[in-house]
């Protein structure tokens, strides 16, 4: 698929991030989009960039509210959303939606966390996946794209951020994905597929994974989140007990926006390379040098992988700070 003018495409995820700019690249290039998330003011906001940017004719954008991690919700995404462009074929599926969090299976508390990451991030595709095949068996050509991670081959944030849930569905994300090349081969082979893993990309990622888990807009530190922070701000070495409760909010809101601004890729120019991937007919797509770095580095030593030692040299050499960046990636 050399040429999105005239496609239509679905972007899980569109409010924000890389979702948001996947939206405006597609639409730009002639492409009708519609999209889902679970804030329909992140939505509009894309919609409103997307408009600016310029639509052009006979292009649309469309904005649904669903949770992917509920089938039944996205099948009356899907609906809504086929009736809404007129189509009865599906040409692109960005099964991008994902959340953070649920970092232990070991402490009971974070059970609902664990879950909720989980859900999201695998059966958020899953789901994607089997709601959407038979649109995208009806066109002449498709493409599915599922993101992944960099934790889908390299399962952690460092030796003192527990990191199963996330990692565990990303990992998920990626053997599916990779079957899926030969499943699509074998039955549907003018349906593509493509997954996505990208590197440290500058998105709002922490603040709107404590939100969707807690189901509020709210960007204060609930009393549960502030336990857990103190024990994960102890495991790095420093005295939590000598913080107080607003140093911790203050400290989990710098680790949020260092990670949005202080990333060496914007989600603007993540999408790019997701897109131009795509175009390439590319099923694996590595987003960011350091994307590519981990890859080299986690196949030439993966008995060594999870030693805090290879974090060391791995921060180093993908520039990382070691208490900084990592620990904003689980918050």
């Amino acid at each position: 698929m050399k040429d999105f003018a005239g496609k239509f495409a679905v972007v899980t995820g569109g409010g924000t991030g890389m979702g948001r700019e996947l939206a405006r690249q597609l639409i730009a290039e002639g492409c009708s989009v519609a999209m889902c998330d679970v804030s329909d003011r992140n939505m509009q906001e894309t919609i409103r960039l997307a408009q600016a940017d310029g639509v052009p004719q006979g292009a649309k954008i469309t904005a649904h509210v669903a949770d992917v991690s509920d089938e039944a919700a996205l099948i009356r995404f899907r609906d809504a959303a086929l009736a809404a462009h007129e189509m009865d074929r599906l040409h692109l599926l960005f099964n991008n939606a994902g959340i953070g969090g649920g970092g232990s299976m070991v402490n009971p508390e974070d059970r609902t966390e664990w879950e909720r990451t989980f859900n999201v991030c695998w059966y958020g595709v899953y789901y994607g996946v089997r709601t959407f095949l038979p649109a995208l068996l009806a066109a002449d050509e498709a493409h599915i794209v599922n993101t992944s991670s960099v934790n889908g081959f390299w399962a952690s944030l460092g030796p003192h951020v527990s990191h199963t849930a996330y990692a565990a569905a990303k990992f998920a994300v990626k053997g599916f994905t990779e079957a899926l090349v030969t499943d699509l081969r074998l039955n549907a082979p003018h349906v593509k597929c493509s997954v996505v893993m990208p590197g440290h990309i500058g998105t709002a990622i922490a603040g709107n994974s404590r939100k969707v888990i807690r189901g509020t807009e709210e960007d204060a530190l609930t009393p549960e989140e502030l336990a857990r922070a103190r024990v994960r701000i102890g495991r790095m070495g420093l005295d939590a007990d000598q913080l107080t409760d607003a140093a911790i909010q203050a400290m989990m809101a710098e680790q949020a926006r260092r990670f949005l601004e202080d990333a060496p890729m914007t989600a603007a120019d993540a999408a790019t390379v997701i897109l131009d991937g795509v175009k390439a007919e590319r099923w694996r797509i590595l987003v960011g040098e350091d994307a590519k770095k981990m890859d080299e580095m986690v196949r030439a030593q993966p008995e060594q992988a999870y030693e805090p030692a290879f974090f060391e040299v791995l921060a180093k050499e993908i520039g990382w700070q070691l208490n900084g960046i990592a620990a904003s990636r689980r918050e």
